[in-house]
């Protein structure tokens, strides 16, 4: 329910209508009313109020309000139908937990008018249908059914409607997540297409609504995104992203050959990448700042045979993890590939959760010696309740992100196999990392490499340096001392943003870095900002299942100039993304040294902020998912979240290092939304300055949610509380008494009229009004009108052009104790038509009557000419205007039917003007406003 000042009357002439929606305040007694709006919502910890769904059969698809019965119309027009319901179903993970905002669906259930013929193909269906309804409102499934099942009072009972069958597809199969840019993409296009809200990479596009047409739209929309054309049919052999994509990103040709296993008599190269970390912990050998510490939860009942022997396995199949870096006689670093042995594996018991942390933090501040390995360790914790911990440690130079998503898949494999005695369930490895360094060598030189050199020299010529304001001062070499800060963003943000990202043939990665960016841009006043993000630099099929340290950084550079609209600004970034990933094969640390930076130990080169995006291991989070609800049920479990908390990582309690001054990371929740984690600098920030940036950038993101084609100017940060502290600093103002008045807003032009009557009201193309000119126009004008018959709450027509005239007009109105009618030329013959019947408008107030819409029987047309007014008293009519009292009829759009009126009070309008005045006052200033908004606006 809304109420309050800015509330209309009610629905013009329309009492039933009124009497539903706009009903008696029960909290006052001044006899105010609240509407009802129809939706549902609830509150979050901050008092705003977010909106879930419709209290009524009303549903949203793709950003459209829809009105079930309007489709159920449609199909029982059809001849072979004798009854039909519309409503949704939801699919995809978040199904089961009612989260209405994923994988919502339009489902019609049909009852045939001759159950012998059954219900038309769904073909013919969708065909019959689109003759006259839009695409989204087309049902996706439709379900014959002998008849309804009914409640006993004899209503429709919805729950007992048949769920869609395992016949579909799309419906029933479990949901694989897009990872590469080009699967994002598509999938983004195909949901935006379909109608839908995620496409998995198995999903058929053909099960899930397509055809033919919009097949063609498809291959369009690939060709203006990903600039490739891709013929027809290849859409009709290859129906799922996971097919497709693999064709987009070859469509164009490629020139990298495979990678091959080479002989292991050979001295063996380090990969770029490693080549990095080998070179910093050279010159910081005993640092621990590249520890990659990571804690897997174990049941009570361990196999800790099976256990040791699926590590044992998992090490002997990736050779990586038995790899030394070390120096031959010249300084140059090589692999060395050890046989493989047996995994050590102590268990240790330990007496509690302060224990536990103790030894999982004084391991993973060990640093490790490349040289002399193993760079892989790890313990088997034994806790309270006889429940485990897995805690292992290896260094960054063997692992990364992605494969620590493959090493707990494998092992996960393994154990099982092992558990019951059966081998190893995986396919052996092609090749082994060692191998892609050699073809990494070999393959990123000449042409190649100047390719790729050539572009980021181009790209991040004159790099700035970000001037993020920090607490404390800069030190002069940096302190990699950090911690971080977890923070969420909501499902209802998160599907606008998602919506968004599909309109703009975006990913969620780059819709979420332009939001960090524009956040950037305001921290700093900055125009042009850098921004660095984690690439997993697998191109190569063969790289997919290797565990070893193929990520890379990527500098991403942000035009913030000319205030563009976040989604023009979306645009630059989809743009310099997609670029940064066609040159993704150049090593930061070689882009660096290529582009000749100026080494600033107080600073990292090129960023000082990294922004990453994890798409999760959909397997993996279930996994996840059951270990902790497992462990829920006993106190061992309790002691496992405790080790867990605090960090967004799995690894409370430990200490952090802070790669970067800030390091923000987002990651899909399911039906929760976004999980985030910021990790800071503790020697540059406090922790309250990252708690304010995280919630500056949730109300970001909300915003942008709501409305991405504002400026960037006008894109808020501040939270409620932060507006609410600055509005009662300004309201705090002595002389802000005098701005609030009950009287009407001509009556406080008039009030300037006696105190300014030379000063210029109205300014208008090159000719101004003073305030005297002003309100005696408006007086005269006012006295003609009630002479043709306008007073209190009659409804006056202004079809008129912009201008003071316009000005003019409205004020003689109000004078006169009506409502102004606002009638836009632009509008529909029709619409203007049926808004002065429906007003009941006595007069037309004009400009050009050859123009003017057409009238109807009993509504007087009257020119507005200045001339024919001078025989009209100057001074003011003896009308007396009530706050209440009806000062405009604005229309709605008409989207859900014919447009409706609703009256605004002038008290509305002068609690705006007051608002404004509070927000603007300063003393001893003149203020001008701008006349921005069409006058049919309210």
């Amino acid at each position: 329910f809304i109420g309050g000042q800015g509330l209309a009357h009610g629905y013009h002439h329309q009492p039933a209508l009124t009497a539903q929606r706009f009903i008696a305040n029960p909290h006052t007694s001044d006899g105010s009313r609240l509407y009802r709006t129809g939706d549902l919502t609830r509150h979050d910890p901050h008092g705003n109020i977010h909106f879930l769904s419709r209290t009524d059969h009303q549903v949203k698809i793709r950003g459209h309000r829809i009105e079930p019965a309007e489709i159920q119309h449609a199909l029982t027009s059809h001849p072979h139908i004798a009854a039909a319901l519309v409503t949704t179903h939801h699919t995809g993970p978040e199904a089961e937990s009612g989260n209405a905002g994923t994988g919502q669906r339009l489902i019609a259930y049909l009852v045939p008018a001759d159950p012998a013929h059954g219900i038309p193909a769904t073909d013919d269906l969708r065909s019959y249908l689109a003759a006259g309804l839009p695409d989204y409102m087309i049902p996706s499934v439709f379900i014959e059914l002998a008849a309804f099942p009914l409640s006993p009072n004899g209503k429709i009972d919805r729950a007992a409607l048949p769920a869609p069958d395992g016949s579909r597809p799309d419906l029933t199969d479990s949901y694989q997540p897009p990872t590469t840019p080009t699967e994002q993409l598509l999938a983004g296009i195909w949901a935006d297409l379909l109608g839908v809200d995620q496409v998995g990479v198995r999903d058929n596009f053909f099960d899930l609504g397509g055809h033919s047409l919009l097949a063609t739209q498809v291959v369009s929309r690939v060709r203006a995104v990903l600039g490739v054309d891709l013929p027809l049919a290849v859409l009709f052999d290859q129906p799922t992203v996971a097919g497709l994509a693999p064709l987009v990103d070859g469509a164009s040709g490629s020139d990298r050959p495979p990678i091959l296993p080479v002989g292991r008599d050979q001295p063996l190269p380090l990969s770029f990448a490693q080549q990095r970390l080998w070179f910093l912990a050279q010159l910081d050998p005993g640092s621990a700042e590249y520890n990659t510490p990571t804690l897997i939860p174990l049941p009570g009942d361990l196999d800790i045979p099976a256990l040791r022997a699926a590590l044992t396995a998992l090490v002997e199949r990736h050779e990586v993890l038995r790899t030394r870096l070390v120096a031959d006689a010249g300084g140059i670093p090589h692999q060395i590939i050890d046989l493989p042995t047996g995994f050590d594996l102590p268990v240790i018991n330990v007496a509690g959760e302060q224990e536990a942390q103790a030894l999982i933090a004084a391991d993973a501040a060990t640093p490790f010696d490349l040289a002399a390995g193993p760079l892989l360790r790890g313990s088997l914790l034994r806790l309270n309740g006889g429940e485990h911990v897995l805690a292992l440690c290896m260094h960054h130079v063997i692992s990364d992100e992605w494969s620590a998503k493959i090493f707990h898949r494998e092992l996960n494999a393994l154990y099982e196999a092992f558990h019951v005695g059966r081998p190893s369930p995986l396919e052996p490895l092609r090749v082994q990392y060692a191998d892609f360094a050699v073809w990494q060598r070999s393959w990123l030189t000449g042409e190649r490499l100047e390719d790729q050199l050539g572009y980021w020299r181009r790209r991040l010529a004159r790099p700035p340096v970000l001037d993020l304001p920090t607490d404390r001062p800069r030190a002069a070499v940096r302190d990699t001392a950090g911690a971080a800060l977890d923070f969420h963003v909501g499902s209802e943000v998160v599907e606008g943003l998602q919506a968004l990202s599909r309109r703009t043939g975006a990913t969620m990665f780059m819709t979420l870095l332009a939001a960090y960016t524009v956040l950037l841009g305001k921290y700093t006043r900055q125009d042009d900002v850098l921004v660095g993000t984690p690439v997993a630099n697998r191109n190569q099929g063969e790289t997919e299942d290797l565990i070893g340290f193929f990520i890379n950084t990527l500098v991403l550079r942000a035009d913030l100039s000319g205030d563009p609209t976040f989604t023009d600004l979306l645009h630059q970034v989809r743009a310099t993304a997609l670029a940064a990933y066609g040159h993704q094969d150049l090593p930061f640390e070689q882009l660096v040294d290529e582009l000749g930076i100026e080494r600033d130990r107080s600073r990292t080169p090129l960023f000082q902020t990294l922004f990453n995006y994890i798409t999760p291991d959909h397997d993996q989070a279930d996994r996840d998912q059951a270990d902790r609800d497992q462990a829920d049920h006993d106190s061992a479990g309790r002691d496992q979240a405790a080790l867990e908390a605090g960090s967004g990582d799995g690894l409370g309690g430990l200490a952090r290092h802070a790669l970067y001054d800030l390091t923000v990371s987002l990651a899909p929740r399911g039906a929760a939304g976004l999980g985030g984690a910021v990790e800071y600098s503790t020697a540059l920030f406090e922790r309250v300055t990252i708690e304010r940036l995280v919630a500056h950038l949730q109300v970001l993101l909300a915003a942008v949610a709501a409305d991405p084609d504002r400026p960037l100017s006008a894109l808020p940060i501040l939270t409620p509380a932060e507006r609410r502290q600055l509005t009662a600093t300004w309201t705090s103002h002595p002389a802000l008494a005098e701005t609030g008045s009950d009287a009407g807003v001509h009556e406080l032009i008039a009030g300037q009229a006696v105190a300014h009557p030379a000063r210029i009201a109205v300014w208008c193309e090159g000719a101004g009004l003073s305030y005297r000119e002003l309100d005696e126009r408006a007086n005269r004008l006012a006295h003609h009108l009630l002479a043709l018959g306008a007073g209190p709450e009659s409804v006056v027509g202004l079809h008129l052009g912009r201008g003071a005239e316009l000005i003019v007009a409205i004020l003689a109105v109000w004078k006169a104790g009506a409502a102004y009618l606002p009638l836009d030329a632009a509008y529909p013959a029709g619409r203007l038509a049926h808004m002065l019947a429906d007003s009941r408008a006595g007069l037309l107030l004009t400009d050009n009557p050859a123009e003017s819409p057409q009238v109807p029987t009993g509504v007087h047309v009257v020119t507005l000419d200045a001339t024919a007014l001078h025989d009209y008293p100057a001074a003011a009519p003896a009308v007396i205007v009530q706050a209440g009292q009806s000062a405009a009829v604005i229309y709605t759009s008409g989207s859900t039917g014919q447009p409706k009126a609703s009256p605004l009070a002038h008290a509305n309008l002068t609690a705006l003007h007051t608002a404004w005045s509070h927000t603007h006052y300063q003393p001893g200033h003149e203020h001008r406003w701008l006349s921005l908004t069409n006058i049919s606006f309210d």
